[in-house]
Protein backbone atom coordinates (compact mmCIF):
# COMPACT_ATOMS: atom_id res chain seq x y z
CA UNK A 1 0.00 0.00 0.00
CA UNK A 2 1.43 3.39 -1.04
CA UNK A 3 -1.06 5.80 0.51
CA UNK A 4 0.50 9.22 0.18
CA UNK A 5 2.31 11.10 2.93
CA UNK A 6 4.42 14.22 2.69
CA UNK A 7 7.14 12.47 4.69
CA UNK A 8 7.93 9.66 2.24
CA UNK A 9 10.10 9.74 -0.86
CA UNK A 10 8.08 9.01 -3.99
CA UNK A 11 9.45 7.81 -7.31
CA UNK A 12 6.90 9.64 -9.45
CA UNK A 13 4.90 12.83 -9.25
CA UNK A 14 1.87 13.77 -11.32
CA UNK A 15 1.71 17.12 -13.04
CA UNK A 16 -0.36 18.85 -10.38
CA UNK A 17 -1.03 22.40 -11.53
CA UNK A 18 -1.69 23.93 -8.14
CA UNK A 19 -0.75 23.33 -4.50
CA UNK A 20 -2.78 21.32 -2.04
CA UNK A 21 -4.86 23.67 0.14
CA UNK A 22 -4.44 23.23 3.92
CA UNK A 23 -6.82 24.05 6.75
CA UNK A 24 -6.93 23.13 10.43
CA UNK A 25 -10.56 24.00 11.13
CA UNK A 26 -12.53 23.26 7.98
CA UNK A 27 -12.47 22.87 4.23
CA UNK A 28 -14.80 23.43 1.26
CA UNK A 29 -14.17 22.58 -2.38
CA UNK A 30 -16.25 22.96 -5.52
CA UNK A 31 -16.16 24.22 -9.10
CA UNK A 32 -16.55 27.98 -8.50
CA UNK A 33 -14.82 30.27 -5.95
CA UNK A 34 -18.01 32.19 -5.14
CA UNK A 35 -19.67 28.92 -4.11
CA UNK A 36 -16.70 28.09 -1.86
CA UNK A 37 -17.11 31.49 -0.21
CA UNK A 38 -20.81 30.75 0.35
CA UNK A 39 -19.89 27.54 2.15
CA UNK A 40 -17.29 29.30 4.28
CA UNK A 41 -19.71 32.08 5.20
CA UNK A 42 -22.42 29.58 6.19
CA UNK A 43 -20.06 27.95 8.67
CA UNK A 44 -18.72 31.27 9.98
CA UNK A 45 -22.24 32.47 10.79
CA UNK A 46 -22.98 29.40 12.89
CA UNK A 47 -23.87 26.74 10.35
CA UNK A 48 -22.27 23.36 9.86
CA UNK A 49 -21.02 21.38 6.85
CA UNK A 50 -24.60 20.55 5.80
CA UNK A 51 -25.61 24.21 5.73
CA UNK A 52 -22.39 24.99 3.87
CA UNK A 53 -22.99 22.33 1.21
CA UNK A 54 -26.53 23.51 0.49
CA UNK A 55 -25.42 27.16 0.38
CA UNK A 56 -22.72 26.16 -2.10
CA UNK A 57 -25.22 24.27 -4.27
CA UNK A 58 -27.55 27.28 -4.29
CA UNK A 59 -24.78 29.65 -5.36
CA UNK A 60 -23.65 27.22 -8.06
CA UNK A 61 -27.21 27.21 -9.42
CA UNK A 62 -26.68 30.92 -10.12
CA UNK A 63 -23.07 31.01 -11.32
CA UNK A 64 -23.06 27.63 -13.13
CA UNK A 65 -26.70 27.45 -14.27
CA UNK A 66 -26.15 24.96 -17.11
CA UNK A 67 -25.14 22.33 -14.54
CA UNK A 68 -27.34 22.62 -11.48
CA UNK A 69 -30.52 24.10 -10.10
CA UNK A 70 -33.80 23.43 -8.35
CA UNK A 71 -35.11 22.01 -11.61
CA UNK A 72 -32.80 18.99 -11.15
CA UNK A 73 -31.91 16.22 -8.72
CA UNK A 74 -29.43 15.75 -5.88
CA UNK A 75 -27.62 12.99 -3.94
CA UNK A 76 -25.58 13.25 -0.75
CA UNK A 77 -23.49 11.45 1.85
CA UNK A 78 -23.50 13.07 5.30
CA UNK A 79 -21.08 12.09 8.06
CA UNK A 80 -22.48 13.37 11.36
CA UNK A 81 -19.89 13.68 14.11
CA UNK A 82 -22.54 13.36 16.79
CA UNK A 83 -23.31 9.66 16.80
CA UNK A 84 -20.48 8.89 14.34
CA UNK A 85 -22.94 7.92 11.60
CA UNK A 86 -22.93 8.07 7.82
CA UNK A 87 -26.28 8.82 6.16
CA UNK A 88 -27.15 8.62 2.47
CA UNK A 89 -29.66 10.87 0.67
CA UNK A 90 -31.37 10.11 -2.64
CA UNK A 91 -33.17 13.27 -3.76
CA UNK A 92 -33.97 12.12 -7.27
CA UNK A 93 -37.46 12.32 -8.72
CA UNK A 94 -39.74 9.85 -10.44
CA UNK A 95 -41.21 9.74 -13.93
CA UNK A 96 -44.59 11.49 -14.14
CA UNK A 97 -47.63 9.31 -13.55
CA UNK A 98 -48.78 10.14 -17.08
CA UNK A 99 -45.50 8.95 -18.67
CA UNK A 100 -46.22 6.63 -21.60
CA UNK A 101 -43.43 4.79 -23.43
CA UNK A 102 -45.87 3.31 -25.94
CA UNK A 103 -47.01 6.78 -26.93
CA UNK A 104 -43.43 7.74 -27.77
CA UNK A 105 -42.83 4.54 -29.73
CA UNK A 106 -46.00 5.16 -31.72
CA UNK A 107 -44.70 8.64 -32.52
CA UNK A 108 -41.65 6.99 -34.09
CA UNK A 109 -39.21 7.51 -31.21
CA UNK A 110 -36.56 4.82 -30.78
CA UNK A 111 -35.07 6.54 -27.74
CA UNK A 112 -36.26 8.95 -25.08
CA UNK A 113 -36.34 12.62 -26.12
CA UNK A 114 -33.24 14.44 -24.96
CA UNK A 115 -34.99 17.83 -24.79
CA UNK A 116 -38.46 19.18 -24.13
CA UNK A 117 -41.00 18.52 -21.39
CA UNK A 118 -41.29 14.78 -22.02
CA UNK A 119 -37.68 14.40 -20.86
CA UNK A 120 -38.53 15.99 -17.49
CA UNK A 121 -38.92 13.85 -14.37
CA UNK A 122 -39.99 15.29 -11.02
CA UNK A 123 -37.18 17.56 -9.77
CA UNK A 124 -35.91 16.47 -6.35
CA UNK A 125 -33.01 18.83 -5.66
CA UNK A 126 -34.86 21.52 -3.70
CA UNK A 127 -36.56 18.94 -1.49
CA UNK A 128 -33.15 17.38 -0.85
CA UNK A 129 -31.59 20.73 0.06
CA UNK A 130 -34.48 21.64 2.35
CA UNK A 131 -34.69 18.22 4.01
CA UNK A 132 -30.93 18.10 4.61
CA UNK A 133 -30.75 21.47 6.37
CA UNK A 134 -33.94 20.78 8.34
CA UNK A 135 -32.71 17.37 9.48
CA UNK A 136 -29.00 17.97 10.05
CA UNK A 137 -28.22 21.69 9.66
CA UNK A 138 -28.08 24.54 12.15
CA UNK A 139 -29.39 27.31 9.91
CA UNK A 140 -32.44 27.37 7.67
CA UNK A 141 -33.14 27.16 3.96
CA UNK A 142 -33.49 30.94 3.75
CA UNK A 143 -29.94 31.33 5.10
CA UNK A 144 -28.64 28.80 2.57
CA UNK A 145 -30.20 30.81 -0.29
CA UNK A 146 -28.93 34.21 0.88
CA UNK A 147 -25.70 34.36 -1.13
CA UNK A 148 -27.35 32.92 -4.23
CA UNK A 149 -30.00 35.64 -4.13
CA UNK A 150 -27.33 38.33 -3.91
CA UNK A 151 -25.36 36.99 -6.87
CA UNK A 152 -28.52 36.58 -8.96
CA UNK A 153 -29.70 40.13 -8.19
CA UNK A 154 -26.42 42.05 -8.34
CA UNK A 155 -24.70 39.89 -10.94
CA UNK A 156 -21.40 38.02 -11.12
CA UNK A 157 -18.57 37.88 -13.63
CA UNK A 158 -18.87 34.71 -15.73
CA UNK A 159 -15.71 32.59 -15.48
CA UNK A 160 -13.85 31.05 -18.43
CA UNK A 161 -14.78 27.36 -18.33
CA UNK A 162 -18.40 28.18 -17.56
CA UNK A 163 -18.54 30.70 -20.42
CA UNK A 164 -17.27 28.03 -22.81
CA UNK A 165 -19.85 25.48 -21.70
CA UNK A 166 -22.60 28.10 -21.90
CA UNK A 167 -21.61 29.05 -25.45
CA UNK A 168 -21.66 25.41 -26.56
CA UNK A 169 -25.45 25.26 -26.12
CA UNK A 170 -26.28 28.78 -27.29
CA UNK A 171 -28.22 27.49 -30.29
CA UNK A 172 -30.33 25.14 -28.17
CA UNK A 173 -31.21 27.92 -25.72
CA UNK A 174 -32.16 30.19 -28.60
CA UNK A 175 -34.83 27.74 -29.75
CA UNK A 176 -37.03 28.47 -26.71
CA UNK A 177 -38.12 32.04 -26.04
CA UNK A 178 -38.24 31.64 -22.26
CA UNK A 179 -34.80 29.99 -22.08
CA UNK A 180 -33.33 32.66 -24.36
CA UNK A 181 -34.83 35.48 -22.30
CA UNK A 182 -33.30 34.08 -19.12
CA UNK A 183 -29.92 32.76 -20.26
CA UNK A 184 -28.98 34.63 -23.46
CA UNK A 185 -28.62 38.30 -22.52
CA UNK A 186 -28.48 40.33 -25.70
CA UNK A 187 -29.22 37.19 -27.69
CA UNK A 188 -25.99 35.34 -26.91
CA UNK A 189 -24.24 33.41 -24.17
CA UNK A 190 -22.24 35.68 -21.82
CA UNK A 191 -18.53 36.04 -22.56
CA UNK A 192 -15.77 35.43 -19.99
CA UNK A 193 -15.76 38.35 -17.57
CA UNK A 194 -19.23 39.55 -18.58
CA UNK A 195 -21.55 40.32 -15.67
CA UNK A 196 -24.70 38.20 -15.70
CA UNK A 197 -27.81 38.70 -13.59
CA UNK A 198 -30.86 36.50 -13.09
CA UNK A 199 -33.54 38.61 -11.35
CA UNK A 200 -36.22 35.97 -11.95
CA UNK A 201 -34.23 33.36 -10.02
CA UNK A 202 -33.52 35.85 -7.24
CA UNK A 203 -37.27 36.45 -6.88
CA UNK A 204 -37.97 32.70 -6.94
CA UNK A 205 -35.39 32.07 -4.21
CA UNK A 206 -36.77 34.92 -2.07
CA UNK A 207 -40.23 33.37 -2.25
CA UNK A 208 -38.85 29.92 -1.39
CA UNK A 209 -36.87 31.43 1.50
CA UNK A 210 -40.10 32.91 2.87
CA UNK A 211 -42.48 30.01 2.19
CA UNK A 212 -40.13 27.00 2.18
CA UNK A 213 -39.80 24.19 -0.34
CA UNK A 214 -43.56 23.57 -0.14
CA UNK A 215 -43.95 26.49 -2.56
CA UNK A 216 -42.27 24.31 -5.21
CA UNK A 217 -44.05 21.04 -4.45
CA UNK A 218 -47.47 22.09 -3.09
CA UNK A 219 -47.92 25.81 -3.71
CA UNK A 220 -48.02 28.48 -6.36
CA UNK A 221 -44.76 27.46 -8.00
CA UNK A 222 -46.02 23.88 -8.37
CA UNK A 223 -49.11 25.24 -10.12
CA UNK A 224 -46.97 27.28 -12.53
CA UNK A 225 -44.71 24.34 -13.36
CA UNK A 226 -47.72 22.09 -13.94
CA UNK A 227 -49.50 24.62 -16.18
CA UNK A 228 -46.34 25.21 -18.21
CA UNK A 229 -45.79 21.46 -18.63
CA UNK A 230 -49.33 20.97 -19.90
CA UNK A 231 -48.99 23.88 -22.33
CA UNK A 232 -45.76 22.33 -23.68
CA UNK A 233 -47.27 18.86 -24.12
CA UNK A 234 -45.43 17.44 -21.09
CA UNK A 235 -46.47 14.77 -18.63
CA UNK A 236 -45.32 16.40 -15.37
CA UNK A 237 -48.16 17.85 -13.30
CA UNK A 238 -48.91 19.07 -9.81
CA UNK A 239 -49.77 15.59 -8.53
CA UNK A 240 -46.25 14.41 -9.43
CA UNK A 241 -44.71 17.29 -7.50
CA UNK A 242 -46.96 16.74 -4.50
CA UNK A 243 -46.08 13.06 -4.15
CA UNK A 244 -42.29 13.58 -4.29
CA UNK A 245 -40.27 12.47 -1.25
CA UNK A 246 -36.56 12.42 -0.41
CA UNK A 247 -35.21 8.94 0.33
CA UNK A 248 -32.78 8.32 3.19
CA UNK A 249 -30.69 5.27 2.35
CA UNK A 250 -27.90 3.09 3.74
CA UNK A 251 -24.65 3.63 1.80
CA UNK A 252 -22.86 0.75 0.11
CA UNK A 253 -19.40 0.00 1.55
CA UNK A 254 -16.34 -1.86 0.26
CA UNK A 255 -12.75 -2.12 1.53
CA UNK A 256 -9.99 -0.96 -0.79
CA UNK A 257 -6.32 -0.63 0.18
CA UNK A 258 -7.03 -0.50 3.89
CA UNK A 259 -9.88 2.01 3.81
CA UNK A 260 -13.63 1.76 3.22
CA UNK A 261 -15.09 3.31 0.08
CA UNK A 262 -18.72 4.44 0.51
CA UNK A 263 -21.15 5.04 -2.36
CA UNK A 264 -24.92 5.34 -2.64
CA UNK A 265 -27.01 2.38 -3.83
CA UNK A 266 -29.02 2.47 -7.10
CA UNK A 267 -30.65 4.26 -8.87
CA UNK A 268 -27.21 5.91 -9.03
CA UNK A 269 -24.16 4.24 -10.55
CA UNK A 270 -22.05 4.24 -7.37
CA UNK A 271 -22.10 0.43 -7.45
CA UNK A 272 -20.16 0.64 -10.73
CA UNK A 273 -17.34 2.57 -9.04
CA UNK A 274 -17.17 -0.07 -6.30
CA UNK A 275 -17.25 -2.89 -8.84
CA UNK A 276 -14.32 -1.37 -10.76
CA UNK A 277 -12.31 -1.03 -7.54
CA UNK A 278 -13.24 -4.56 -6.48
CA UNK A 279 -11.92 -5.96 -9.74
CA UNK A 280 -8.72 -3.93 -9.38
CA UNK A 281 -8.18 -4.73 -5.71
CA UNK A 282 -6.34 -8.00 -6.35
CA UNK A 283 -3.88 -6.51 -8.84
CA UNK A 284 -0.50 -5.22 -7.73
CA UNK A 285 -1.42 -1.66 -8.69
CA UNK A 286 1.38 -0.14 -6.62
CA UNK A 287 3.90 -2.03 -8.75
CA UNK A 288 2.47 -0.64 -11.98
CA UNK A 289 3.59 2.71 -13.35
CA UNK A 290 0.89 5.38 -12.86
CA UNK A 291 -0.79 5.86 -16.24
CA UNK A 292 1.48 3.22 -17.74
CA UNK A 293 0.17 0.75 -20.31
CA UNK A 294 -0.19 -2.17 -17.88
CA UNK A 295 -2.23 -0.13 -15.37
CA UNK A 296 -4.46 1.51 -17.99
CA UNK A 297 -5.10 -1.87 -19.61
CA UNK A 298 -6.42 -3.52 -16.44
CA UNK A 299 -8.35 -0.33 -15.58
CA UNK A 300 -10.07 -0.26 -18.98
CA UNK A 301 -10.96 -3.96 -18.74
CA UNK A 302 -12.41 -3.52 -15.25
CA UNK A 303 -14.53 -0.60 -16.48
CA UNK A 304 -15.84 -2.70 -19.38
CA UNK A 305 -17.00 -5.45 -17.03
CA UNK A 306 -18.64 -3.02 -14.58
CA UNK A 307 -20.40 -1.06 -17.31
CA UNK A 308 -21.78 -4.19 -18.94
CA UNK A 309 -23.56 -4.95 -15.67
CA UNK A 310 -24.68 -1.37 -15.20
CA UNK A 311 -26.15 -1.04 -18.68
CA UNK A 312 -28.10 -4.28 -18.42
CA UNK A 313 -29.43 -4.10 -14.86
CA UNK A 314 -29.17 -0.72 -13.12
CA UNK A 315 -32.44 1.15 -12.55
CA UNK A 316 -34.89 2.29 -9.85
CA UNK A 317 -33.93 0.76 -6.47
CA UNK A 318 -37.42 -0.75 -6.28
CA UNK A 319 -36.79 -2.65 -9.55
CA UNK A 320 -33.01 -3.05 -9.63
CA UNK A 321 -31.90 -6.60 -10.46
CA UNK A 322 -28.22 -6.08 -9.72
CA UNK A 323 -26.86 -8.46 -7.04
CA UNK A 324 -25.21 -5.59 -5.15
CA UNK A 325 -23.54 -7.60 -2.38
CA UNK A 326 -22.09 -10.07 -4.85
CA UNK A 327 -20.56 -7.40 -7.09
CA UNK A 328 -18.44 -6.02 -4.25
CA UNK A 329 -17.52 -9.41 -2.76
CA UNK A 330 -13.90 -10.67 -2.93
CA UNK A 331 -15.08 -13.82 -4.71
CA UNK A 332 -16.68 -11.83 -7.51
CA UNK A 333 -13.61 -9.61 -7.83
CA UNK A 334 -11.44 -12.68 -8.25
CA UNK A 335 -13.72 -14.21 -10.90
CA UNK A 336 -13.83 -10.94 -12.84
CA UNK A 337 -10.05 -10.55 -12.71
CA UNK A 338 -9.64 -13.91 -14.40
CA UNK A 339 -11.38 -12.41 -17.44
CA UNK A 340 -8.57 -9.86 -17.87
CA UNK A 341 -5.68 -11.12 -20.00
CA UNK A 342 -2.33 -9.32 -19.98
CA UNK A 343 -1.62 -7.58 -23.26
CA UNK A 344 -4.97 -8.45 -24.84
CA UNK A 345 -8.15 -6.35 -24.86
CA UNK A 346 -11.39 -8.24 -24.33
CA UNK A 347 -14.43 -7.81 -26.54
CA UNK A 348 -16.93 -5.45 -24.95
CA UNK A 349 -20.00 -7.29 -23.63
CA UNK A 350 -23.25 -6.50 -25.47
CA UNK A 351 -24.34 -3.04 -24.29
CA UNK A 352 -27.68 -2.13 -22.80
CA UNK A 353 -29.24 1.30 -23.06
CA UNK A 354 -26.68 3.90 -24.22
CA UNK A 355 -25.66 6.49 -21.66
CA UNK A 356 -25.70 10.21 -22.37
CA UNK A 357 -23.35 13.01 -21.29
CA UNK A 358 -23.92 15.09 -18.18
CA UNK A 359 -23.31 18.48 -16.55
CA UNK A 360 -23.10 18.32 -12.80
CA UNK A 361 -21.62 20.07 -9.77
CA UNK A 362 -19.85 18.36 -6.90
CA UNK A 363 -19.41 19.83 -3.42
CA UNK A 364 -17.27 18.73 -0.46
CA UNK A 365 -17.50 20.41 2.93
CA UNK A 366 -16.06 19.81 6.41
CA UNK A 367 -16.69 21.91 9.50
CA UNK A 368 -14.70 22.42 12.73
CA UNK A 369 -16.92 20.02 14.71
CA UNK A 370 -16.15 17.09 12.40
CA UNK A 371 -19.23 16.92 10.17
CA UNK A 372 -18.40 16.12 6.54
CA UNK A 373 -20.64 16.31 3.44
CA UNK A 374 -20.21 14.85 -0.03
CA UNK A 375 -22.95 16.33 -2.24
CA UNK A 376 -23.66 16.18 -5.96
CA UNK A 377 -26.44 17.92 -7.87
CA UNK A 378 -27.31 18.14 -11.55
CA UNK A 379 -29.78 19.08 -14.27
CA UNK A 380 -28.14 16.40 -16.48
CA UNK A 381 -27.09 17.77 -19.90
CA UNK A 382 -26.31 21.50 -20.27
CA UNK A 383 -29.44 23.45 -19.28
CA UNK A 384 -31.28 20.14 -19.02
CA UNK A 385 -34.45 19.92 -21.06
CA UNK A 386 -34.02 23.47 -22.35
CA UNK A 387 -37.36 24.27 -20.71
CA UNK A 388 -37.59 27.36 -18.48
CA UNK A 389 -40.89 28.06 -16.73
CA UNK A 390 -41.57 31.74 -17.54
CA UNK A 391 -40.49 34.13 -14.79
CA UNK A 392 -38.78 31.51 -12.59
CA UNK A 393 -35.14 31.82 -13.73
CA UNK A 394 -34.25 28.12 -13.71
CA UNK A 395 -34.18 25.28 -16.24
CA UNK A 396 -35.94 21.95 -15.74
CA UNK A 397 -33.70 18.92 -16.06
CA UNK A 398 -33.95 16.12 -18.63
CA UNK A 399 -33.15 13.13 -16.43
CA UNK A 400 -35.96 11.18 -18.10
CA UNK A 401 -33.68 10.93 -21.15
CA UNK A 402 -31.86 8.17 -19.24
CA UNK A 403 -34.84 5.82 -19.53
CA UNK A 404 -35.04 3.12 -22.21
CA UNK A 405 -38.11 2.80 -24.46
CA UNK A 406 -37.60 -0.97 -24.56
CA UNK A 407 -40.44 -2.36 -22.42
CA UNK A 408 -38.29 -5.38 -21.50
CA UNK A 409 -35.32 -3.32 -20.28
CA UNK A 410 -34.95 -2.95 -16.48
CA UNK A 411 -34.50 0.81 -16.97
CA UNK A 412 -37.55 1.08 -19.20
CA UNK A 413 -39.77 4.13 -18.83
CA UNK A 414 -42.73 3.56 -16.52
CA UNK A 415 -45.02 5.87 -14.51
CA UNK A 416 -43.67 6.71 -11.06
CA UNK A 417 -40.27 5.10 -11.69
CA UNK A 418 -36.87 6.64 -10.96
CA UNK A 419 -34.42 6.53 -13.91
CA UNK A 420 -30.83 5.34 -13.82
CA UNK A 421 -28.76 8.25 -12.49
CA UNK A 422 -25.18 9.12 -13.35
CA UNK A 423 -24.41 11.45 -10.42
CA UNK A 424 -22.64 9.88 -7.44
CA UNK A 425 -21.00 11.39 -4.31
CA UNK A 426 -18.18 9.45 -2.64
CA UNK A 427 -16.82 9.14 0.89
CA UNK A 428 -13.75 7.33 2.21
CA UNK A 429 -13.75 6.03 5.79
CA UNK A 430 -10.95 4.87 8.10
CA UNK A 431 -12.91 2.83 10.62
CA UNK A 432 -15.37 5.27 12.19
CA UNK A 433 -13.44 8.34 10.99
CA UNK A 434 -13.86 10.17 7.71
CA UNK A 435 -10.73 10.00 5.59
CA UNK A 436 -11.97 11.86 2.51
CA UNK A 437 -14.99 13.21 0.63
CA UNK A 438 -14.66 13.18 -3.14
CA UNK A 439 -16.50 13.33 -6.44
CA UNK A 440 -15.79 13.49 -10.16
CA UNK A 441 -18.43 15.11 -12.38
CA UNK A 442 -19.22 14.08 -15.93
CA UNK A 443 -21.91 11.51 -16.79
CA UNK A 444 -20.58 7.98 -17.16
CA UNK A 445 -17.10 9.35 -16.40
CA UNK A 446 -18.07 9.53 -12.74
CA UNK A 447 -17.44 5.93 -11.61
CA UNK A 448 -14.40 5.82 -13.88
CA UNK A 449 -13.13 9.01 -12.25
CA UNK A 450 -13.84 7.78 -8.72
CA UNK A 451 -11.79 4.65 -9.38
CA UNK A 452 -8.87 6.54 -10.91
CA UNK A 453 -8.67 9.19 -8.19
CA UNK A 454 -8.71 6.52 -5.47
CA UNK A 455 -6.10 4.39 -7.26
CA UNK A 456 -3.93 7.50 -7.55
CA UNK A 457 -4.28 8.22 -3.83
CA UNK A 458 -4.14 4.76 -2.33
CA UNK A 459 -2.11 2.66 -4.76
CA UNK A 460 0.17 5.19 -6.46
CA UNK A 461 0.94 7.42 -3.49
CA UNK A 462 -0.16 10.74 -5.00
CA UNK A 463 -1.25 13.66 -2.86
CA UNK A 464 -4.84 14.92 -3.28
CA UNK A 465 -4.07 17.56 -5.91
CA UNK A 466 -1.90 15.19 -7.91
CA UNK A 467 -4.60 12.53 -7.71
CA UNK A 468 -7.21 14.93 -9.08
CA UNK A 469 -5.01 16.56 -11.74
CA UNK A 470 -3.39 13.40 -13.15
CA UNK A 471 -4.38 12.62 -16.77
CA UNK A 472 -7.33 10.23 -17.06
CA UNK A 473 -8.63 7.42 -19.21
CA UNK A 474 -12.27 7.31 -20.25
CA UNK A 475 -14.20 4.42 -21.76
CA UNK A 476 -16.43 6.20 -24.27
CA UNK A 477 -20.05 5.25 -25.07
CA UNK A 478 -18.92 3.92 -28.47
CA UNK A 479 -16.58 1.48 -26.62
CA UNK A 480 -13.39 3.29 -27.62
CA UNK A 481 -10.80 4.37 -25.05
CA UNK A 482 -9.98 8.07 -24.72
CA UNK A 483 -6.59 8.96 -23.25
CA UNK A 484 -6.33 12.50 -21.95
CA UNK A 485 -3.48 14.74 -23.03
CA UNK A 486 -0.47 13.97 -20.84
CA UNK A 487 -0.56 10.19 -21.22
CA UNK A 488 2.57 9.16 -23.12
CA UNK A 489 2.39 8.35 -26.83
CA UNK A 490 4.29 5.10 -26.20
CA UNK A 491 1.57 4.03 -23.76
CA UNK A 492 -1.11 4.72 -26.37
CA UNK A 493 0.84 2.65 -28.90
CA UNK A 494 1.04 -0.30 -26.52
CA UNK A 495 -2.69 -0.16 -25.77
CA UNK A 496 -3.52 -0.02 -29.49
CA UNK A 497 -1.24 -2.99 -30.14
CA UNK A 498 -3.06 -4.95 -27.42
CA UNK A 499 -6.38 -4.46 -29.22
CA UNK A 500 -7.84 -1.36 -27.55
CA UNK A 501 -9.60 0.94 -30.01
CA UNK A 502 -8.44 4.44 -29.13
CA UNK A 503 -10.41 7.68 -29.37
CA UNK A 504 -7.72 10.06 -30.56
CA UNK A 505 -9.88 13.20 -30.58
CA UNK A 506 -8.76 16.21 -28.50
CA UNK A 507 -9.70 16.43 -24.83
CA UNK A 508 -12.10 19.37 -24.41
CA UNK A 509 -13.24 20.61 -21.01
CA UNK A 510 -15.41 18.00 -19.24
CA UNK A 511 -14.51 15.06 -21.50
CA UNK A 512 -12.75 13.38 -18.57
CA UNK A 513 -14.79 15.08 -15.85
CA UNK A 514 -13.87 17.49 -13.09
CA UNK A 515 -13.15 16.47 -9.50
CA UNK A 516 -13.01 17.85 -5.99
CA UNK A 517 -11.48 16.14 -2.96
CA UNK A 518 -10.91 16.89 0.70
CA UNK A 519 -8.66 14.61 2.79
CA UNK A 520 -8.17 14.45 6.55
CA UNK A 521 -4.66 14.10 7.97
CA UNK A 522 -5.70 12.68 11.34
CA UNK A 523 -2.15 12.70 12.73
CA UNK A 524 -1.73 16.45 12.21
CA UNK A 525 -5.39 17.43 12.58
CA UNK A 526 -5.32 19.12 9.16
CA UNK A 527 -7.68 19.12 6.18
CA UNK A 528 -6.13 18.91 2.72
CA UNK A 529 -8.16 20.20 -0.23
CA UNK A 530 -7.84 19.67 -3.98
CA UNK A 531 -9.82 21.23 -6.84
CA UNK A 532 -9.58 20.03 -10.44
CA UNK A 533 -7.43 21.99 -12.91
CA UNK A 534 -10.15 21.30 -15.50
CA UNK A 535 -12.69 23.53 -13.72
CA UNK A 536 -12.96 27.15 -12.57
CA UNK A 537 -13.16 26.23 -8.89
CA UNK A 538 -10.96 26.00 -5.85
CA UNK A 539 -10.59 24.54 -2.39
CA UNK A 540 -10.77 26.89 0.59
CA UNK A 541 -9.36 25.91 3.99
CA UNK A 542 -9.11 27.81 7.25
Amino acid sequence: MRRFTYHQKREWRAAAQRSVVMGRSGMVATSHPLACLSGYRAIRKGGNAVDAAVAMAATLSVVEPYSVGIGGDCFGLFFLQEGQKLVGMNASGRAPLAADARQLREMGCSAMPALGMRSVTTPGALAGWADAVARFGRLGLADALEDAIGHAEKGFAVSEVIAGEWASVEQMLGEDAHAARTFLPGGRAPLPGQVFTNPDLAATYRRIGDAGADLFYHGALAERISAFSTAQGGWLNQADLERHQTLWVEPLRMDFHGLTVCELPPNGQGISALEILNILSGDALAEMAPNGAEYLHVLAEAIKIAFANRDHFLTDPDDCRLPLAELISPAYGERARRMIQPGRAMAFPPPGAAMRGSDTVYIAAADPTGNVVSLISSIFTPFGSGMVVPGTGFALHNRGASFSLDPAHPNGLAPGKRPLHTIIPGMLMDGQRVQAAFGVMGGDMQPQGHAQVLCNLLAHGMNPQEAVDAPRLRLMPDRSIHLEDGIAAAVASDLAAWGHRLDRSPTPVNKVGGGQLIWRDHDQGVWLGASDRRKDGCALGW
